[in-house]
């Protein structure tokens, strides 16, 4: 860990060419410096800025953006910054130590629901709000979906993001006398359009009890994915 700070700290220090490298172990450096030159090049290039753009934005000589992509040079702690700031990223995701680009799932959103009353499905839906710190998400609900009488209810519940593939989580009802609870698992879409997985907890129905669970931006989406999943999964589908 300590070698892992002073990578950090060395890494923001103006090089003019010479290797960096020499004040750490062999080979340590070098590692770090690819890292950040692909994410500056890649992450400008997503954004659709050129490298001269960037330098402006950056306040910078267009030469030394074309040092930093290259790795024979890395920008000032000030510079990095101001870098990472027009990129859209940490100062840690630049240096290649966190995940960059992390997937944005915050917003309003629709779950669809397989479920059960009297052990008969029902596959319900209703409008979800999400908000993200990091890999840290909470999601509560915002409409019932069905009635209160048929066995709607608001509940809330945190995920955590994993390498922006899975989200994993618990959920509990918020209302009254209603005694669900359970835990999510769920995979992302590739560019966060939405989420597939399932949910297992305690129901109307029983301790424990298993559904499909779908996230999706409009009511109509997220019941187009349950069925899906329904239908491609259908032989291991224990409430078939």
């Amino acid at each position: 860990m300590i070698v892992r700070v002073k990578g950090i700290y060395s890494l923001f220090q103006e090089n003019s060419g010479s290797s960096a490298g020499k004040h750490q172990r062999p080979g340590e450096m070098e590692e770090v410096e690819v890292e950040m030159a692909d994410v500056i090049r890649q992450r400008r290039s997503e954004l659709g800025l050129s490298q001269s753009e960037l330098a402006r934005l950056a306040g910078i000589d267009g030469r030394q953006i074309r040092r930093y992509e290259a790795g024979d040079s890395h920008p000032s702690l000030p510079a990095a910054v101001k870098i990472a700031q027009i990129l859209g990223i940490t100062t840690d995701e630049l240096a290649g130590l966190d995940e960059p680009h992390r997937i944005d799932l915050s917003g309003d959103w629709w779950a669809s629901w397989q479920t059960s009353k009297d052990f008969e499905e029902v596959i319900t839906a209703q409008e979800v709000r999400v908000t993200q710190t990091g890999d840290d998400l909470k999601i509560r609900t915002t409409t019932r979906g069905i009635a209160v009488e048929d066995g709607g209810y608001h509940w809330n519940g945190e995920f955590a993001l994993w390498g922006n593939e899975v989200l994993l989580g618990w959920y509990t009802a918020n209302d009254g006398a209603v005694r669900s609870k359970g835990t999510f698992y769920f995979t992302v879409h590739p560019h966060g359009a939405y989420l597939l997985g399932r949910w297992v907890g305690m129901s109307y129905d029983g301790k424990i009890r298993t559904g499909w669970g779908a996230i999706g931006k409009s009511e109509e989406e997220a019941r187009n994915l349950i069925q899906k999943l329904k239908v491609e999964n259908a032989e291991d589908d224990p409430n078939q």
